[in-house]
């Protein structure tokens, strides 16, 4: 499980708008390896956003199979996430495969994993990663608190988990959907 925390992903609903955001930063053990990496895609026509955690090659094809599963059940977020994380789980070869997803469209949102957690937050609110717990509590602090729109919260989180873990950095990447 120490690859899962070697980045931070969040993503944030508020009034109608999704936005998942990323940090850029690549590590291998102690080492940088670059600092300008994009974890998170669009997906589906731009209707769905994904962001991972882990191994960069494991969440390509990770990836991959969630878009096809978003194709098959025609756009229904929740049955894809749900027959991803059964296939991923129950299948021999996938089962190896270190990441963590987080997945949403303008309604919903889950975190996926390889033991077949579907978990969709009461908040609103998701992060995973090393900076994951950081950038979720500014998330939660900032829905509260101020009137930031979804992006700027994402934005703000993320920059504070940047300045706060080590195996997170402050080249952000945010998406917007709804």
């Amino acid at each position: 499980m120490s690859r899962f925390r070697h980045t931070t992903i969040l993503a944030v609903q508020k009034n109608g708008k999704t936005s998942l955001g990323g940090d850029g930063q690549v590590s291998l053990g102690p080492t940088i390896m670059k600092g300008t990496a994009k974890k998170i895609r669009l997906l589906k026509d731009k209707n769905v956003l994904a962001g991972f955690s882990g191994s960069a090659a494991d969440s390509f094809t990770l990836f991959e199979l969630f878009e096809k599963k978003v194709i098959q059940y025609q756009a229904s977020l929740s049955r894809a996430a749900v027959e991803l994380a059964r296939e991923w789980r129950n299948d021999r070869i996938l089962r190896r495969l270190e990441a963590l997803l987080i997945v949403a469209d303008p309604k919903e949102m889950f975190l996926l994993s390889g033991s077949g957690d579907v978990i969709s937050p009461d908040d609103g609110i998701l992060a995973i990663g090393s900076g994951g717990n950081y950038a979720l509590a500014a998330a939660r602090a900032m829905i509260q608190k101020t009137n930031l729109s979804s992006r700027k919260i994402v934005e703000a989180s993320l920059q504070i988990a940047g300045d706060i873990c080590v195996y997170t950095n402050t080249h952000i990447t945010v998406e917007e959907i709804g």
